[in-house]
């Protein structure tokens, strides 16, 4: 995964210094960045030139303080290790010979008018979503009450028919057949729809419709954080399934572990109440309050009750 110089400078919205350049062959694959302290002194010991390498007033006025000759030679070393890009922030002129240097050694000087921390919070942010490790998923995810619900199953078994009856009663689609994943954290995963695909649903016996032509720009979002998954599968007499949901299943998604509830199919169940129902139960589980638990509680509280009145009778 990388991102090439030129997305970075139309989403920070940067102004490029050296646009005599092709940033858009210049590439990021690190969502690190680095603020060039120790290699403005020398230190280039586990220095990493992948990183987007970032100047602020502090670095800025050290090499000011430095003689002309000692200066560019510094900016050289560090300009000459194939870094993908200098940023400079506070909107601060850079001296002349980091852009004759840039243009030497093929480096983009880009300048932001942000504060330096502000800059590295933003593109720090940005780059971790941007190269997050991703993975394509058959499914279709939408948002209900603000959780994400990927939905999965066989081919056929009424996902996106539950989508539809979803987006008819007020929720959002985020992506229908394909989901592309994405894995922010260890605890975030977040999906979205490809975009040659985004705002459609494909309906058997209907064809392709267009949510967002038809029921508004109220009724998509073009990306959501994964919550919990629900699997469609096929009602199998005779099978035993979880009436309580004392103990929650989990399937993995990128190393990440998400709660997962499958859900038998038989004639005459409404799925979308069902998948309302389960997203507002996910949302008081998240905030302390367990039904099934609680359900539980009482009963082995009227079970000991029972016990304490046949010991008193005894």
């Amino acid at each position: 995964m990388h991102v090439s110089v030129c997305s970075i400078i139309e989403k920070m919205k940067l102004e490029n210094l050296t646009p005599e350049l092709d940033t858009e062959k210049i590439h990021v694959n690190q969502s690190d960045v680095n603020r060039p302290a120790l290699q403005l002194a020398g230190f280039f010991d586990y220095f990493d030139a992948e990183r987007v390498q970032i100047m602020g007033k502090v670095e800025h006025t050290y090499l000011g303080h430095k003689t002309d000759k000692d200066r560019k030679d510094i900016l050289e070393r560090l300009l000459s290790s194939h870094i993908p890009c200098l940023v400079i922030c506070r909107d601060i002129e850079p001296f002349p010979e980091t852009i004759e240097l840039g243009n030497r050694y093929g480096v983009p000087v880009l300048r932001s008018d942000k504060s330096t921390s502000s800059f590295m919070s933003e593109i720090i942010r940005w780059l971790k979503v941007e190269l997050a490790p991703s993975q394509s998923i058959h499914g279709v995810l939408v948002d209900v009450f603000g959780e994400g619900v990927l939905i999965m199953g066989e081919s056929g078994i009424g996902k996106s028919e539950t989508a539809l009856e979803l987006i008819k009663r007020g929720h959002r689609l985020v992506a229908d057949d394909v989901v592309e994943i994405k894995k922010v954290s260890d605890e975030t995963l977040i999906g979205s729809a490809p975009d040659i695909i985004r705002h459609f649903i494909e309906l058997r016996g209907i064809g392709i419709i267009d949510v967002k032509m038809l029921f508004g720009v109220g009724s998509v979002k073009d990306i959501n954080s994964i919550d919990f998954v629900i699997r469609l599968e096929d009602w199998v007499p005779g099978k035993e399934y979880d009436r309580l949901g004392l103990t929650d299943e989990y399937m993995e998604i990128l190393g990440n572990k998400i709660i997962c509830n499958s859900l038998p199919i038989r004639p005459g169940r409404n799925l979308a109440i069902i998948v309302e129902s389960a997203a507002i139960n996910h949302r008081q589980k998240k905030m302390g309050y367990n039904a099934a638990v609680e359900l539980n509680n009482r009963v082995m509280g009227n079970i000991q009750k029972k016990q304490e009145e046949r010991l008193h009778l005894n």
